[in-house]
């Protein structure tokens, strides 16, 4: 079989779900190596193991992901993960077969208006986004898992410290307000203090916004934040 005829038969097994895997080079000739979906229903993330082993086996040259009943068009999401992985991206369309290939072009999402999509396009990358296209500053990125905050992670208390970040009583803008939301434990939503008693965030389930910080946020803030260099 061609790898067009592997990417569709793997694509239609995975239904409901999306499939996903990676084409890569070896001895000169390309290959379709299938891996497994560890994401939530409607995205896909490709298993740390099956990453590795596509690597052990050749040079990987395109990342290939499924989309179920929708078009094979990119989604913000797909884009913005295009230019984080620096390879060229192939997306298949079932039932209908259809493709759509792209590559990194420096795209930048705008930080209002965004859909959200734990992992990649989630409450931290707004917070990431937000320091890069305002402030020019490079935060660094931590793995996250679903629902993290239902289990033993706990991603802002654990690294804030290692973005650089120092706890503060006074709030100032540019600062990071950490909530705790949605009956969690711990603080599991980070927002951006805009001044003027507003914030700039991006909610599960909603678009990211610009709203004013009172409150239900406010009764919710845990921690407040500020970047030292």
């Amino acid at each position: 079989m061609s790898i067009k005829d592997d990417i569709e038969k793997h694509a239609l097994e995975s239904m409901p779900a999306e499939s996903c895997g990676l084409i890569i080079i070896k001895k000169g000739r390309k290959k379709y190596i299938p891996c497994r979906n560890i994401a939530s229903m409607g995205n896909f993330a490709i298993h740390p193991e099956d990453y590795a082993n596509a690597e052990d086996m050749g040079v990987i040259d395109t990342v290939v992901h499924s989309h179920v009943n929708i078009p094979a068009l990119p989604s913000p999401s797909d884009l913005v993960q295009c230019e984080l992985t620096d390879f060229k991206w192939l997306i298949i369309s079932v039932p209908n077969m259809q493709t759509h290939e792209f590559k990194p072009s420096g795209y930048v999402m705008p930080l209002y208006g965004r859909s959200f999509n734990h992992g990649t396009v989630d409450c931290y990358t707004f917070v990431r986004d937000f320091y890069k296209q305002e402030l020019n500053i490079e935060l660094p990125n931590f793995d996250r898992t679903d629902n993290w905050w239902l289990s033993d992670e706990n991603l802002y208390l654990e690294n804030y410290s290692k973005a650089k970040f120092v706890e503060t009583n006074k709030l100032e803008k540019n600062d990071v307000i950490l909530m705790t939301i949605g009956g969690s434990k711990v603080p599991n939503h980070g927002a951006i203090y805009l001044g003027d008693g507003r914030i700039g965030h991006h909610q599960q389930d909603r678009l990211s916004s610009i709203d004013v910080y009172g409150g239900y946020h406010q009764k919710m803030t845990s921690k407040l934040l500020r970047f030292i260099s």
